[in-house]
């Protein structure tokens, strides 16, 4: 089926299309768009991909391709095409949550906001859109509290006079519309002005509300004036608290994009440099890579989910497709929207800003317990695991010279170190200092003790991780099998900052983790706590030599060889010590038994 699969591909043309991959029952599961058909859909049945790209091909069966005469044309088919079928591979933001917008009839005798999921044709007015039901309901509550509106169930005016007012006309966050002498008319102009708020007009509300209050004030009507000032106050406070409000148009999105036990896409409204606003999309793992799928993204947010648009989208990274897209939200929005990707100042700050959001929205969202199971899968399904990682062992090297040379042996079971069952090894019987037998060395006499049924080592991992490149795994890899034992083994192979960016099978393949923050995050702190763990050792061993030549001097016990290592820190530093320096430590006779024995030719003369 790949062979019959990969010879269609490689007779498609070198031209900009959609492909659209079927599965056994003819079902789309897949939609795509490339810049050359050929090449794009012939990289599917090549080659290794990473896990949910392998998952995907595995049960491709057949594909369609429809030829576009512009990358364009094939950016908008796809779009289509996507929201046609709803493919299980493809991103799929959720349309249950919208971006709800506020009505309001003033066709009605007491008109009233309310939220609504889309724009009606009814005649009505609608604001927005804005960034959830919440904090749409907020939106309504705050213009409602501001100019003393109705914010309860009641309707009118079937319920005027027919109950005493209720507890938010007591609080005085209501002017009491359901008392008998309430204006219908007073009533209609606080709702124009609420509108006037919903529409960004909240400076010309202010200046009338300013006039009306100078005019009760020259008239002497001080209730009313103060009734007024309380007003302005509050609009004011809420311009400021809630400028979201002020515009259905964000200045600026930024954008951040996180993969972890889940993935997010998170975006953040900005107006005049101001947050007003944030949207988070929770998903699966994408099949596509992060340029890929920031495309996806950006395309799928902006003209299924808003009715508003910004002048400016701000992106993590560069999408191939930036100019079509460009095009696209333009010609959607009716305005020119510009797409960039900031490298560095003020703007590289918000899609930071909008990344950490993402991040921390994950760590919301998931349980500690789940985000290391979630990393372990996918750590299982890009080194093609037959078991899941649960236990997971690391080796790491530690040689100060050829009679100084350790090797340590740490434990993480389902992500998290189990340092019960930490080992480590003193490399014995090398001619000089050889990273490579060391290593074998190390894991030879680990399994050996695993075949002997050491209680200690009773336990098989899961997964093998070597400090080092493909011939450490490689060593590895031959200590195992000259024991008849196959365990999966991979080195990990550092960055020029001394960070795990990648692991590395014993063929010299590389399987890159810098994708995923969260297994990059976990193997960079195996291969931290191995080091460590390796260098402790070979200090306590260290420490062991230079106690033992102490515990030969006469009068240095425990105490007093504890005492001079903390203050001079080393042997070589106590050698050096004159005698008065070493009796701040010890008495004078032990001073002079130290001193005497680091310099016997000084002793000898009598000094």
């Amino acid at each position: 089926m790949l062979d019959t699969l990969r010879e269609k591909a490689n007779n498609l043309p070198l031209l900009p299309g959609v492909y659209i991959m079927l599965d056994e029952h003819g079902e789309v599961i897949y939609v795509g768009k490339a810049k050359k058909l050929k090449n794009r859909v012939s990289s599917y049945f090549h080659g290794e991909h990473l896990p949910k790209v392998a998952a995907m091909v595995e049960k491709v069966r057949d594909f369609n391709v429809i030829v576009a005469g512009s990358e364009f044309e094939a950016l908008v088919l796809e779009n289509s095409l996507i929201k046609q079928h709803k493919p299980h591979y493809n991103i799929l933001l959720k349309d249950d949550k919208g971006y709800p917008f506020i009505r309001l009839d003033m066709r009605e005798e007491y008109p009233k906001m309310t939220l609504a999921n889309r724009l009606g044709k009814d005649g009505a007015r609608y604001f927005g859109p804005f960034g959830g039901r919440g904090q749409t309901y907020d939106i309504i509550s705050t213009v409602s509290k501001a100019l003393l509106l109705p914010d309860c169930a009641r309707r009118f005016p079937r319920d005027i006079g027919k109950e005493r007012p209720c507890l938010n006309y007591h609080m005085g966050s209501c002017a009491g519309w359901c008392l008998r002498d309430s204006s219908a008319e007073d009533y209609r102009k606080r709702m124009m002005q609420a509108a006037l708020i919903l529409e960004g007009k909240s400076k010309e509300l202010t200046l009338e509300l300013k006039s009306q209050m100078e005019q009760a004030a020259g008239e002497l009507r001080f209730e009313r004036a103060a009734e007024l000032r309380d007003r302005l106050r509050a609009i004011e406070a809420l311009t400021n608290r809630q400028r979201v409000i002020a515009t259905a148009f964000a200045d600026t999105d930024a954008i951040g994009f996180c993969r972890g036990a889940k993935s997010c896409f998170a975006v953040l409204h900005f107006v005049d440099g101001s947050l007003v606003g944030k949207d988070v999309e929770m998903m699966d793992e994408p099949l596509e890579d992060d340029s890929e799928a920031m495309s996806d993204l950006v395309r799928q947010y902006y003209t299924a989910h808003r009715g508003g648009w910004p002048k400016s989208i701000l992106l993590p990274c560069e999408i191939d497709d930036r100019e079509d897209m460009e095009r696209l939200l333009s010609e959607a929005s009716g305005r020119r929207i510009y797409i960039e990707t900031p490298r560095r100042g003020e703007r590289m700050r918000l899609i930071e800003s909008a990344a950490l959001n993402a991040r921390e929205e994950i760590q919301r969202r998931t349980t500690a317990a789940q985000r290391r199971s979630k990393t372990l899968e996918w750590l299982q399904k890009a080194l093609e695991l037959r078991d899941f990682p649960g236990r997971i062992e690391a080796f790491d090297i530690s040689n100060l010279g050829p009679t100084g040379i350790v090797a340590a042996m740490t434990v993480h079971v389902d992500g998290r170190p189990l340092k019960r069952d930490y080992r480590r090894f003193r490399i014995k019987d090398l001619d000089g200092t050889d990273d490579y037998a060391s290593m074998y060395q190390a894991v030879y006499r680990r399994f050996s003790r695993y075949r002997e049924g050491d209680e200690k080592f009773s336990s098989l991992p899961d997964l093998l991780l070597i400090d080092g490149g493909d011939a450490h795994a490689a060593t590895a890899e031959k200590a195992l099998a000259d024991l008849g034992l196959e365990v999966p083994v991979f080195g990990m192979v550092k960055d020029d900052r001394h960070r795990t960016r990648a692991l590395v099978n014993s063929s010299g393949h590389e399987i890159g983790i810098k994708s995923n923050q969260a297994v990059f995050a976990l193997v960079g702190s195996i291969q931290e706590e191995t080091h460590r763990f390796a260098i402790e050792y070979q200090r306590s061993l260290r420490n062991e030599a230079y106690a033992s030549e102490l515990d030969r001097i006469p009068g240095v016990g425990e105490k007093r060889r504890t005492d001079l290592i903390k203050y001079f820190k080393s042997v070589k530093a106590i050698r050096g010590a004159s005698r008065e320096q070493l009796a701040l430590v010890v008495p004078k006779n032990t001073a002079a038994a130290i001193y005497a024995h680091f310099h016997s030719e000084e002793s000898g003369d009598g000094q």
